[in-house]
């Protein structure tokens, strides 16, 4: 199989800046041409806008990596399935329908599909010194049921996908989106597009002009990891798992231009290729492993 005619996995981003429409339009656009779609959604905003309603506050942690990330306890965990394989997956299934995709919602728990260990205690910085925190509700994916999404595939759906995940304890627990899909292309042997409010990954941060287009090298790699800040570090995190667990490409792009996943398959965005995870192209060796997990 070539890289173009591997499916197409779509994470779309969950915070407030990113507008579904244009991805919605793409997805009817690749099926009705005949590719295969899944499409992973996360919903940051939406969960923390509820929480906040609920007199809650949303609660954020940075491990000793630098990589930031949410704290689930056991009242983030219920708002969360609420609003993600709740709300926020039917909304986004109803319009795909609307606009003549055949969708089917899954959360990562419906047969399995997304299953892994749940790690109950993290390690986080706190005012400057390295501590445990018990009582997340988190895991990391690790199996993806890629059967249950080839006979979604085959009977002519785009299975529409969303977190919590099944924990190794028969849990439903928290992960991470970008993650998530990113375990999805790799099933698959997907191109994976991580659509997201920036154009991709800035060498500046601040300077949306910085834009790194291409990561094709561990040395390119490098640089990446060292410019990604704040829930950038995650995707780049996504990409390098994806990529070594057998995605063909991964794009991150700008989900709010016209066309966005289409454009980012063009060539728009950051673009990182299976050399970028020292994998070369006649083997799957691979020279770089990421960093601790959360």
């Amino acid at each position: 199989m070539t890289a173009n005619d591997a499916p197409i996995v779509v994470k779309i981003g969950g915070a407030r800046a990113v507008d579904p429409a244009g991805a919605i339009g793409d997805v009817a656009h690749l099926v009705a041409n005949g590719e295969d779609v899944v499409v992973v959604h996360g919903g940051s905003t939406a969960v923390d806008e509820t929480l906040e309603r609920l007199g809650e506050e949303p609660e954020y942690v940075e491990t000793p990596e630098g990589v930031v990330g949410r704290f689930t306890d056991e009242e983030t965990m219920a708002v969360f399935e609420m609003v993600l394989p709740g709300k926020l997956n039917t909304d986004l299934v109803a319009d795909l329908q609307n606009a003549g995709v055949r969708a089917v919602g899954l959360s990562g728990v419906d047969g399995g599909l997304l299953t892994g260990p749940r790690k109950a205690a993290v390690r986080i910085v706190e005012d400057g010194r390295k501590r445990i925190r018990r009582g997340d509700h988190a895991g990391t994916v690790e199996t993806v049921n890629d059967d249950l999404l080839r006979t979604v595939i085959d009977a002519g759906y785009v299975p529409v996908v969303t977190v919590p995940m099944l924990a190794d304890d028969g849990t439903p627990v928290n992960a991470d989106a970008d993650r998530a899909a990113a375990a999805v292309a790799a099933a698959l042997d997907a191109r994976l597009v991580v659509l997201t409010d920036v154009p991709g990954v800035l060498a500046d941060p601040d300077d949306e002009d910085s834009l790194i287009d291409r990561v094709d090298s561990p040395a390119d790699l490098d640089w990446v990891e060292a410019a990604a800040e704040g829930f950038m570090t995650r995707k780049v995190m996504a990409a390098v798992e994806a990529l070594e667990d057998g995605a063909s490409e991964v794009v991150v792009a700008d989900a709010n231009v016209r066309n966005p996943i289409v454009t980012a398959l063009d060539g728009h965005g950051t673009r990182f290729t299976p050399g970028a995870t020292g994998v070369d192209s006649s083997d799957e060796t691979v020279d770089i492993v990421p960093e601790g997990q959360p």
